[in-house]
């Protein structure tokens, strides 16, 4: 991911309302039972939401924040045994010598604003599994459905070619085992599994770079930031399921996915941050140089509704490439050329032919907080600045269109998982309806504090923009104890969020 800048943070991270939320479940009293649970062994598997990953990375105090951890805490009370993890061998992680991991963001001062930065990786890839060495904690970062039933994901021969996933590579007990087979050899009584995000989350966070690979049953040709197919998605899943049932495990807990839209990355930015007052004088030349040509020229191909005018009175919209437009270069060019001569008016067709105007329906993404206004040194002068005058380019942004991709699959996922969950008798966690409460205005409060899914004052998400914070994952792990507690009649108590970690300031 690329460095994410913001200005004016707010120097506190909480915010505290007057009245005083009751707990969920008040156990003082009470003498906690595992009702017809049986919690002696448990094991989670799921992605990165799952290993406590946040920050862009995996280290070692957020791993000790991980919602599976705070579950076999509470499982321990009602007879849970030991919970192992695969700890980071420090507290910044990342992997020397691998590209794509570096260590996990900090806030920072950077040229007088308060900015996510990135660490280099701290370490190189360690090792630290082997044949009957066994983890309580599955869960990798960037494994897909599919990964956990495709051998050889944990072997170190296969990185290069990028068949293996240097988290599981770790902790594999050998190259070409499972995550499945894994768990299944640990042969648990319990088991949460929280899997699928993935398989629409890298499309997303690429602006939609990837390819829809709906109708693709082979994920064996798919690429990293594709779409997974549903029935891929659903059969994965199931074969977890089905493998754990062949060793006896029938007891836990699965969630469902939540949408993309309601996790900072998504929705940070605003689709028209650009006010006639940072514009200033540039307005009114702006709209006569640019905005008005272009305007009268893309109305003549029919396509004058990708460019308004600059409003000095409102918010404007930032300048975005759309890919799914119809690419009008050629036209523009030709149009161009009488008035601005061929040399200038080529640049203009290359630069303008699948351009417009962002909308409320299009989701500008959270790297882009770092360009916007920005020059950029690759474009022509006269047109260089990002989201003004160049349009963001497509990785920048999450358009309508591809918007509409990643919820029909999230939707698909979750219609799955939910008949799965039924017809397996297990805990459905509704994780979707959880994530979407965080992101309203109201948010959620616990004991007199309120959270928000709001990038870096909201409390719950880290400076990924995706992850959650250990106060989030607590919220997360409560709504596990819920469901779990109302399927299995167990009296876990949940947990509480103001005891964990937030955003940390400089």
């Amino acid at each position: 991911m690329k460095k994410i800048f913001l200005s004016g943070i707010a120097a506190s991270l909480l915010f505290v309302v007057s009245c005083q939320t009751e707990f969920d479940n008040d156990t003082e009293d009470v003498a906690v039972t595992s009702g017809n649970a049986n919690f002696s062994k448990y094991v989670a598997l799921g992605n990165s939401l799952t290993s406590g990953y946040r920050d862009g990375a995996l280290y070692s105090s957020g791993q000790a924040e991980s919602y599976p951890l705070m579950l076999a805490t509470q499982m321990k009370l009602a007879g849970g045994g030991e919970f192992t993890q695969p700890m980071m061998p420090n507290d910044v992680g990342g992997f020397i010598g691998i590209p794509g991991f570096g260590g996990k963001y900090t806030l920072k001062v950077v040229s007088g604003a308060i900015s996510p930065v990135q660490s280099d990786a701290a370490a190189a890839l360690d090792i630290i599994g082997g044949a009957g060495k066994y983890f309580n904690n599955m869960g990798v970062p960037g494994a897909k459905s599919f990964h956990l039933v495709t051998p050889g994901y944990g072997s170190a021969a296969n990185l290069a070619a990028g068949k293996a996933n240097p988290y599981f590579v770790r902790f594999a007990t050998s190259a070409s085992t499972t995550v499945l087979a894994d768990a299944m050899a640990q042969k648990p009584t319990f088991f949460s599994l929280w899997i699928g995000a993935n398989d629409v989350l890298s499309y997303a966070t690429s602006g939609g770079s990837g390819v829809d690979q709906t109708g693709n049953t082979n994920p064996a040709t798919y690429g990293s930031n594709d779409i997974s197919d549903p029935n891929v998605v659903a059969a994965s899943i199931k074969g977890v399921l089905d493998g754990l049932k062949s060793v006896g495990t029938t007891q836990g807990a699965i969630s469902n996915i939540p949408y993309v839209s309601s996790v900072p990355y998504f929705t940070t930015v605003p689709y028209n941050p650009l006010t006639p007052a940072a514009l200033g004088a540039n307005l009114a030349a702006l709209n006569s140089g640019l905005y008005g040509p272009l305007k009268q020229a893309l109305t003549a191909f029919g396509a004058g509704t990708r460019i308004n005018l600059l409003s000095s009175t409102s918010a404007n919209p930032v300048l975005i490439k759309d890919t799914s437009l119809t690419n009008l270069s050629a036209q523009l060019t030709a149009a161009l050329t009488p008035s601005l001569g061929a040399a200038t008016a080529a640049a203009f067709g290359q630069i303008y032919g699948q351009a417009r105007q962002a909308t409320s329906e299009d989701f500008v993404l959270l790297p882009a907080s770092s360009i916007i206004a920005k020059t950029n040194p690759s474009a022509p002068a006269s047109i260089n600045v990002y989201g003004v005058s160049y349009p963001l380019d497509n990785q920048y942004v999450l358009t309508k269109t591809e918007s509409a991709l990643v919820t029909a699959a999230t939707d698909a996922y979750n219609a799955s998982i939910t008949s799965l969950a039924s017809s397996y008798g297990l805990a459905l966690v509704d994780s979707k309806a959880k994530m979407m409460e965080l992101n309203s205005t109201s948010g959620i409060q616990w004991d007199g504090v309120k959270y928000t899914s709001k990038f870096v004052t909201g409390g719950t998400f880290s400076l990924d923009g995706v992850h959650p914070l250990g106060r989030g994952y607590a919220i997360i792990a409560n709504e596990y104890l819920k469901a779990i507690n109302l399927k299995y009649r167990s009296n876990l108590p949940m947990v509480n969020p103001n005891s964990y970690t937030g955003v940390m300031f400089p």
